[in-house]
């Protein structure tokens, strides 16, 4: 299984494979393309500086659609989750070659994309980083936005950021919120609680929806809410302007938002999409 999964051979070894276990060699072959698609994605992205470690993602975001991300729950997660762990770790060590590998643990997430169709996946790495120094940085307000009051002054007790990856068994979703970023739609996040929280996020402040890139969103930029009629409820509570449909809503002032209504949050929109 190794050496064809690295294409050292061309014949399918689970071919061979019996009668009686042929119904499992549909999630065999999804465990081997997303296993391909993972070192694929690690080749791309690792480098070895001059008299350097060579330095590979620590770790790596898979996302599956809505329909995967039902079957593969319970033992067949965890066999997933074990088999794409093993891989990870054997293929980057492969990789590194007699250079010292710098990245001494991995880890995968899985997650959910909306706008994937069933069999379909695409694989992501995270770099821990820390943004503008765990600053949020804050642009002078137009006339018509902040009248002529000076900007408020950059957060400077913020730390550096850094990503923390779990995996467990997914709860109930209730709805999606739809992330794009200059045009482009970034990711379908899941949420699963009736209040969340918006922001950069960093290593002292954990947010449920992070949305990182941009230094003028603040580590905990906004609140959304689902409240028992089923509306939702929006609150800024960044430095920087926030829009809903385009208005300017004030620091601390909750909102209703309506399902596809644009939350415009620095270079980012947001829209809510009901399950």
């Amino acid at each position: 299984m190794r050496r064809w999964i690295d294409g050292d051979v061309s014949d399918d070894p689970l071919a061979v494979v019996g009668e009686q276990s042929r119904p499992r060699r549909v999630w065999e072959e999804f465990l081997v393309k997303v296993a391909r698609e993972v070192e694929t994605v690690m080749q791309r992205e690792m480098f070895t500086p001059p008299g350097g470690p060579t330095y590979i993602p620590p770790e790596y975001v898979v996302y599956l659609s809505n329909e995967d991300d039902k079957e593969w729950q319970g033992e067949k997660r965890r066999g997933l989750e074990q088999g794409l762990f093993y891989v990870l770790s054997e293929r980057a060590r492969e990789l590194s070659g007699q250079t010292q590998l710098a990245t001494k643990s991995f880890a995968v997430e899985l997650r959910v994309d909306g706008t994937l169709e069933k069999g379909q996946f695409r694989v992501q790495p995270v770099w821990e980083s820390s943004e503008a120094g765990g600053q949020t940085m804050v642009t002078a307000r137009p006339a018509e936005l902040g009248g002529d009051k000076p900007a408020p002054a950059a957060d400077n007790t913020e730390q550096p950021e850094s990503e923390v990856t779990k995996v467990s068994v997914r709860p109930q979703e209730l709805y999606n919120v739809e992330v794009w970023k200059g045009g482009v739609r970034q990711a379908v996040v899941p949420v699963l609680k009736n209040e969340i929280s918006i922001g950069r996020g960093s290593k002292s402040v954990s947010v449920d929806l992070p949305i990182k890139g941009d230094p003028e969103v603040s580590r905990n930029h906004a609140t959304l809410e689902l409240d028992n009629t089923g509306r939702y409820w929006f609150t800024p509570r960044g430095r920087n302007a926030t829009f809903v449909s385009g208005r300017e809503i004030p620091r601390e002032e909750r909102v209703e938002v309506r399902p596809d209504e644009k939350i415009e949050i620095a270079s980012y929109t947001l829209r809510i999409q009901p399950k």
